[in-house]
């Protein structure tokens, strides 16, 4: 089983934003963080979650996936399998399409204190995001 740890920083509500992403496959650790665009925090912690089935996929093809997030929001629409937020629904469907390429896919909330690496990964793109801004690159 692989365990993936996501989460997303924006500066801003819609603003820069980051997402951080930890896969643990027994004693191995991968870190990821990407630019995730100007969006708010709810869409980044999607995007969070998209890019880590698309790096499992990758990587990891064939797994059984646990997810852990410490947005509620997201671990709800998920689990619900619904949302009525017209911004919400495509990344919802396009989880789910993701997540149907895995044997079992299972989502769960976290505290943010057992989120700290993902967390910390997503804080530093969006930090290194705004200095560019600031440089104008």
């Amino acid at each position: 089983m692989i365990e993936v740890y996501t989460d997303a920083a924006s500066s801003g509500n819609p603003g820069p934003s980051g997402i951080g992403i930890v896969i643990k496959k027994e004693k191995e650790f991968h870190e990821f963080s990407f630019p995730a665009g100007n969006l708010s925090n709810h869409e980044a912690e999607f995007h969070a979650v998209i890019k880590g089935l698309e790096l499992c996929n990758e990587k990891f093809p064939n797994e059984i996936l646990s997810f852990r997030t410490d947005s509620k929001i997201v671990v709800d629409t998920i689990e619900k399998r619904h949302t009525k937020n017209k911004i919400f629904l495509p990344l919802l469907e396009r989880i789910q399409e993701l997540a149907a390429d895995f044997p079992y896919f299972f989502i769960k909330w976290i505290p943010e204190k057992q989120n700290t690496i993902a967390d910390r990964l997503a804080k530093s793109i969006v930090h290194k995001e705004k200095n560019n801004l600031s440089r104008g690159e």
